[in-house]
């Protein structure tokens, strides 16, 4: 839509039609304060008229038939789909309340999301699979998950005039109001809890490593236990999760980003840089039986496919961008995307392959920094090996937030949906701390949980590669047998196929472990 809009020439701006409410022809509702300051609407009322987050309001100095034409107007482009119809209950939730993102936050979110603890156990995949099928399978994996992540951000605003906030919604649209909720609501919600709670996990105990390796023999004669470390790594999740929406914690995903980057290269470069130990071989661990091991190459399957989680906060991230007919949000969400995806690739290869090579089947359950401790310790220097675990806790704390987003978004649409009100700075810091406290006890009930990269890349696989290619066929609907049809179907029907048997990979996994496997061995 170019130039202006309306009657003759002097018509109106899309700029300054995107600025007037969306409301109901002929009803004004006025505005309340979101504990972040954002102004949203109380539906219901009859007051002032409101805007969404980043727009201006009508000046009070248009009279009221001059409104009352501009919001026909808006309307009419709404339904022509000229012009994204607002919820207006978005602008009182963390995903959408703020709307002024752009391909820079992008590229924090998505590297934040796709880079993380998860990376350093791709070794042990290796160890299972082999030189050529691990790299095969890792290649695969990556350029299968980056199609799969185009085709959220452009169904996003698959529909014109109508924005797909959160997964969820998405699958509803394809899928059907029940159906979709069924499919994609224990899925995704799993993904985010079960990571939350593995970060806990994985944060405390290397707090733990942390402290022991800087206090060294000074340290008190009475120290801090496992799970006292884990409460000391939730108190610092819940104090960073006060911060209000996705797009203000940008920063904090901007640190994670980079932390797991630097302590990613770290650890492969000081593996590869260190004497290989003496009995290390190439082959693929055997098994005592043919069916053991089917399942260890399913597990093994299921922890590359966990090192490309992520997808279940696409369409939140490109939810935080404005977006107009003229500059649709798709773009600017490729472009960071494209860039975070790019790094994540230099990050998960040079790890899988430079961990595998510098200890082959030797490599622990518990992945890279485990073996850096077990073989290296001696060798690198406290001050080097402790910044590494420190980077760790950063990247921890701060992939903790944006996982935890869709759950905090989750919480308060429930309350304002039955409230028909935003929540206040307490109902939103109460339902933090419960949620923190929740994954807390979660983690101390099942310790082993963070050892479950296979299941937990199995049950969650759907979300990543095969749901998005069942949403473009049905949504997109492709001409009928063709090269597009054919390979959305056949995506789709293989990513359920896979998860399925990685989940029962992860499951023998787990059983024949003995719910015994730790990312990390405190001392």
């Amino acid at each position: 839509m170019e130039g202006k809009v309306g009657m003759g020439g002097g018509g109106f701006s899309e700029a300054e039609l995107v600025s007037i409410p969306a409301t109901p022809r002929g009803v004004s509702t006025p505005e309340t304060v979101t504990p972040s300051g954002q102004r949203s609407p109380r539906p219901g009322a009859a007051s002032r008229s409101w805007t969404p987050s980043g727009s201006v309001m009508i000046s009070p100095m248009v009279g009221t038939p001059m409104k009352r034409v501009l919001v026909n107007l808006r309307g009419y482009l709404e339904d022509m789909g000229h012009l994204t119809r607002l919820n207006p209950q978005d602008a009182w939730l963390p995903i959408t309340e703020s709307r002024n993102g752009n391909a820079h936050y992008a590229a924090f979110h998505n590297l934040n999301a796709g880079v993380g603890f998860q990376a350093l156990v791709l070794p042990v995949a290796f160890a299972f699979l082999g030189w050529s099928w691990g790299i095969f399978s890792l290649t695969i994996a990556y350029f299968w998950q980056l199609y799969t992540l185009w085709i959220l951000i452009k169904l996003h605003e698959a529909v014109p005039g109508k924005r797909y906030n959160r997964y969820v919604e998405l699958a509803q649209a394809a899928f059907g109001e029940r159906l979709g909720v069924w499919l994609a609501l224990f899925p995704t919600v799993y993904l985010s809890a079960g990571t939350a709670t593995a970060l806990i996990l994985i944060g405390g105990e290397t707090m733990k490593l942390f402290f022991q390796i800087v206090c060294g023999p000074l340290c008190s004669s009475n120290p801090l236990s496992t799970v006292e470390w884990y409460l000391v790594f939730t108190s610092l999740c819940i104090v960073l999760s006060q911060l209000p929406n996705l797009n203000s914690i940008a920063g904090l995903s901007l640190i994670g980003a980079v932390t797991a980057i630097i302590y990613a290269t770290m650890a492969w470069v000081l593996s590869v840089s260190q004497t290989r130990p003496p009995s290390i071989s190439y082959q693929p661990l055997k098994s005592p039986s043919f069916t053991a091991s089917i399942f260890s190459i399913l597990n093994a399957l299921g922890i590359i496919a966990f090192a490309f989680r992520g997808h279940n906060l696409a369409l939140e991230i490109q939810a935080t961008m404005p977006s107009t007919f003229k500059h649709p949000a798709h773009v600017p969400m490729w472009r960071g995307a494209k860039v975070a995806y790019i790094l994540i690739a230099m990050c998960l290869f040079p790890v899988a392959i430079g961990g595998f090579w510098a200890y082959g089947n030797l490599m622990p359950a518990g992945g890279m920094l485990n073996a850096l401790f077990a073989f290296h310790s001696p060798d690198i220097p406290r001050g080097l090996l402790a910044t590494t675990f420190l980077l760790v806790v950063f990247n921890c704390l701060s992939s903790f937030q944006i996982y935890s987003m869709p759950v905090f978004d989750s919480f308060e649409a429930f309350y304002t949906s039955r409230t028909n009100r935003p929540c206040s700075i307490w109902v939103r810091s109460g339902f933090r701390v419960f949620y923190g406290f929740i994954s807390f006890l979660i983690g101390v009930a099942l310790p082993f949980l963070s050892s479950l990269a296979g299941l937990l890349g199995g049950l969650t696989l759907p979300v990543t590669f095969a749901y998005p290619c069942f949403m473009w066929v049905l949504i997109k609907k492709p001409s009928r047998f063709s090269f597009n049809w054919y390979l959305n179907w056949s995506l789709g029907i293989m990513g359920i196929a896979f998860s399925l048997a990685f989940s029962l990979g992860g499951v023998w996994s787990m059983v024949n472990s003995g719910l015994r496997l730790k990312f990390f061995k405190p001392n």
